[in-house]
């Protein structure tokens, strides 16, 4: 008899769980009440993101298991069978990432990342300033010092939700537009919970909580100078500031408030993302303010997913923070491993029992 399981939540990770799951032959029942239907309102980080894809450039020295997990999923991420599901929708947006320096305090912490990351066996270069602007001529003269990651990408977060709820439909999964209030209620046989950062209220002892983080949607204008063309990271004035290539202009993120459950957007938010989108590309004023979104990033307490099983029913997929995107296909694989009762021993690191709240319960 075909093994059945219940996945709650269709973001980004839900998504992937499900069809990981269905190509692994269970059947598989998706309980999303916002599938087909995304809006920005629903503060949903699937939807409202980047889609950096880059575990190396933004590694830091003791970071090793989140930069063995990130490099993991990244690797997934060329997968063709993944690649055919995404082929012709516009999903993956562009190639290599670069990390830029002002001052020298940034350029020091670039080459400390450089160092690090590298005698991990990754390819990370650091760039001149003229080798910058070689790269990005629309950068900022003022740009000291670069770090490049070739390997890195980038997508389209709302093309891969679009293409991801294709492929599910493709491989039979049910969907049920309704949401999910007792898990008991469900009766397959297990049951995945990936509800991002509601996830907690129906795992209370489950430590994911809501991360406030805002966007801006920028298009560009007839005339309008040309975006760079990867993605571009930047610290200005102490503040993290992100330039993502869309087909159309640019994704400027992102601030990060704990804010419970908010997710309007705030003036000094908007303010501070183009001043620091300015003073990285500074023809960026003549681009269209497209749109302002905030969405819920799922924290955790040590910025490392939660993935793993519970009991012998419940497997959690939760707590990705701001790395949902890139981590998707690693835990994916992860959830299957634990439904058919084998962990996957790269991603040791996000099992639930870390947490003594959660080893009590795993262990019944």
């Amino acid at each position: 008899m075909q093994r059945s399981v219940s996945v709650v939540g269709g973001g980004v990770i839900g998504l992937f769980c499900a069809r990981a799951a269905a190509a692994a032959g269970w059947s598989v029942t998706l309980h999303d009440p916002t599938f087909g239907a995304r809006a920005v309102g629903d503060g949903a980080a699937s939807w409202v993101a980047g889609g950096m894809l880059a575990p190396l450039s933004e590694g830091w020295p003791g970071e090793h298991a989140l930069l063995a997990l990130g490099s993991a999923s990244l690797r997934r991420w060329h997968d063709p069978v993944l690649r055919a599901d995404l082929a012709g929708r516009g999903v993956v947006v562009s190639s290599g990432s670069l990390t830029v320096a002002f001052d020298s305090a940034d350029a020091a912490d670039l080459r400390t990342v450089a160092d690090w990351v590298g005698a991990q066996g990754h390819d990370l270069e650091i760039l001149s300033r003229s080798e910058v602007r070689t790269l990005e001529p629309s950068l900022s003269p003022r740009v000291r010092l670069g770090l490049s990651a070739p390997g890195e990408l980038s997508v389209d977060n709302r093309a891969l939700v679009l293409a991801l709820e294709s492929a599910v439909r493709d491989r039979g999964v049910q969907i049920i537009r309704a949401p999910v209030t007792d898990l008991d209620a469900l009766t397959t046989d297990r049951v995945v919970v990936a509800a991002g950062w509601s996830t907690s209220r129906l795992l209370p002892g489950v430590p994911v909580r809501p991360v406030k983080g805002e966007i801006l949607r920028l298009r560009a204008r007839s005339g309008s100078a040309s975006a760079p063309t990867r993605t571009v990271r930047a610290s200005v004035n102490g503040r993290a500031v992100y330039l993502v290539p869309r087909g159309d202009g640019l994704v400027v993120g992102a601030t990060q408030y704990e804010h419970g459950d908010d997710t309007a957007v705030t003036v000094a938010g908007v303010r501070d993302l183009l001043a620091d989108a300015e003073a990285v590309f500074p023809a960026v004023g003549d681009y269209e303010l497209a749109e302002t979104a905030a969405g819920l990033r799922p924290g955790s307490p040590d910025n490392i997913p939660v993935v793993g099983r519970l009991d012998d029913r419940v497997v959690v997929a939760a707590g990705h923070g701001r790395n949902g995107v890139l981590l998707a296909p690693v835990t994916a694989d992860a959830v299957v491993a634990e439904l058919e009762g084998e962990p996957l021993a790269e991603a040791a690191c996000a099992l639930p029992e870390r947490f003594p709240s959660l080893t009590r319960t795993r262990a019944r």
